[in-house]
C-alpha cells in the first residue's frame, strides 16, 4: 500500500522557523520535496558550531541517507542553484530537479527590479531575485523549462526572438537584453552543471510513495504570501499553502499525510503591507533583537510584533494542519508581559476571522504575564507555568494542538509534546 507524504507549512509571513523542524524530521524520511518558490526564501539550520543558510535545495541535504527532489512548482535560478550545490561536494543520486521547473533568467530579475523602481513608494517589498516575472511568464506561456537546457541552442533563440519581440517594453524599461552568443554560452554553462540532476520527478516522488518509502514535503515562504490566499498584493507569486504541494510536485490530494504548521511565539514580516500585530515601540525592537530577526536571503531586518492567533486559526484552516511547531519561544524570555491577538477591531465591530483586507485594523490582544527560563528546555515540565499558559491560550484560540515546541536554534533545544 502506498505511503502518504508528510508536509510542512509556514503559517505566518515566512521566517517561522521551518528550516530548523525540516532538519529534524527529514533525519526519518527518504524523501524530501520542495514544492514552490524559489532562491528569494532561505532556510537557515544550525548543526553544532555550523550554520547553513538553504534557498532552493531541500533540508534533507543534511541528511546523506535521504534523496532531495526540487519539483515543477519551483522557479529555478539556475546561478544561484549550481552555487548552493557547492556546499555540499557531489550531490548526484541524492538532489533531483523537475524538468518541469521553470527557470528565471536575468531578464526576470532586472524586470523584477525595474518595476519595484516604478512603482516607488509603492513598491510590494519584493528581493528583486526574479521570482514574479518568472511565474509571469510561466502563467503566460513565455517561460523555459529546465527540461529545455538539453537543446541550448534552440532556447537561445527562443530568447531572442522573446526580446525582439517585446522589444520596446525592455527599452522602456531601460533593459540591455543579451545576444545570441552570450546566451548560448551562458545557457550551455548551466545545462553542463544541472542536466545530470534532471528528472521526471513526478514519476520519482510517485513511485517512492509506492515503495512505501517516507516522503517530506516543505514549501518556501508563509502561508499569509499565498498568491490566492494571503495579503495580495502583498505577496509571492506562487501558492505556499498545502494544496500548491499537489501542484507544486504532481501529487493527488489524497497522497497528503499529516500537515505541521510552523508558527513563530510571535509574528515577524519582511518587506511591505499590512501587519497588524506588528509593534514599533521598544517591545517590537526587542523582539528582533532576542530573535535576532534578520532575512536569511537578504539580510534585511524584520518587521516584529505579537501573535496573531486570527490570522494562525485562518491560516490552520486552510492548509489543514494536524498540528502546529511553536518556534522560538525562548525569545519571549523576560518580557513582563507578552499579548496575544485574539480579534481585530474593524470599524468599530469585534472580528474573529480573517478579512479580505487587513488595512485599518486594531488588533483586540489579550495579555498575559511573562516568564524567564524557557531557554534550552526541551522537557515539557522544565517550560515555566506562564509559558505553558501561553502555549494553552494559543491551542485554545487556533484548535489545533501544539505538537513541538523549540527553545532554541539548535536540534537538541526542542520540546516533543
Amino acid at each position: 500500500m502506498a505511503n502518504k507524504a508528510d508536509l510542512i507549512v509556514g503559517i505566518q509571513w515566512g521566517d517561522e522557523g521551518k528550516g530548523k523542524i525540516v532538519d529534524l524530521m527529514a533525519q526519518k524520511y527518504a524523501v524530501v520535496c520542495r514544492y514552490q518558490g524559489g532562491h528569494n526564501a532561505g532556510h537557515t539550520i544550525v548543526v553544532g558550531d555550523k550554520t547553513l543558510a538553504l534557498h532552493l535545495i531541500p533540508s534533507g541535504v543534511l541528511n546523506e541517507k535521504a534523496i532531495n527532489i526540487i519539483g515543477n512548482g519551483v522557479v529555478i535560478s539556475a546561478e544561484a542553484l549550481i552555487e548552493e550545490m557547492k556546499q555540499f561536494g557531489d550531490l548526484r543520486g541524492r538532489l533531483f530537479i523537475s524538468d518541469k521547473a521553470h527557470m528565471i533568467l536575468d531578464h526576470h530579475i532586472l524586470i523584477d527590479q525595474a518595476r519595484e523602481r516604478l512603482r516607488g513608494a509603492k513598491a510590494i517589498g519584493t528581493t528583486g531575485r526574479g521570482i514574479g516575472p518568472a511565474y509571469g511568464s510561466k502563467i503566460e506561456r513565455s517561460g523555459h523549462r529546465i527540461g529545455e537546457l538539453k537543446d541550448t541552442e534552440k532556447l537561445a533563440k527562443n530568447l531572442v526572438e522573446y526580446f525582439e519581440t517585446y522589444r520596446a517594453i525592455f527599452e522602456a524599461m531601460d533593459i540591455v537584453t543579451p545576444g545570441f552568443d552570450e546566451l548560448k554560452e551562458e545557457l550551455d554553462g548551466f545545462a553542463e552543471a544541472l542536466l545530470p540532476f534532471v528528472e521526471d520527478t513526478t514519476s520519482l516522488v510517485w513511485s517512492s510513495l509506492d515503495e512505501g518509502k517516507k516522503v517530506l514535503l516543505e514549501g518556501a515562504q508563509g502561508t499569509l504570501l499565498d498568491i490566492d490566499h494571503g495579503t495580495y498584493p502583498f505577496v509571492t507569486s506562487s501558492s505556499t499553502i498545502s494544496a500548491g504541494a499537489c501542484i507544486g510536485l504532481g501529487l493527488s490530494p489524497k497522497d497528503i499525510g499529516n500537515v505541521t504548521g510552523i508558527v513563530k511565539a510571535y509574528c515577524t514580516r519582511v518587506g511591505n503591507g499590512p501587519f497588524p500585530t506588528e509593534d514599533l515601540g521598544e517591545d517590537g525592537k526587542r523582539l528582533g533583537e532576542n530573535g535576532h530577526e534578520f532575512g536569511t536571503t537578504t539580510g534585511r531586518a524584520r518587521r516584529c510584533g505579537w501573535f496573531d492567533a486570527v490570522a494562525v486559526k485562518y491560516a490552520s484552516r486552510i492548509n489543514g494542519c494536524d498540528q502546529l511547531s511553536l518556534m522560538k519561544l525562548d525569545v519571549l524570555d523576560g518580557f513582563e508581559k507578552v499579548k496575544i491577538c485574539t480579534a481585530y477591531e474593524i470599524d468599530g465591530k469585534r472580528v474573529e476571522t480573517l478579512p479580505e483586507s487587513l488595512e485599518n485594523i486594531t488588533p483586540i490582544y489579550e495579555e498575559f504575564d511573562g516568564w524567564s527560563g524557557s531557554k534550552g528546555a526541551n522537557r515539557y515540565e522544565d517550560l515555566p507555568k506562564n509559558a505553558k499558559d501561553y502555549v494553552k491560550k494559543i491551542e485554545e484560540i487556533t484548535g489545533t494542538k501544539v505538537g513541538l515546541i523549540s527553545t532554541g536554534p539548535d536540534r537538541d533545544e526542542t520540546i516533543l509534546m
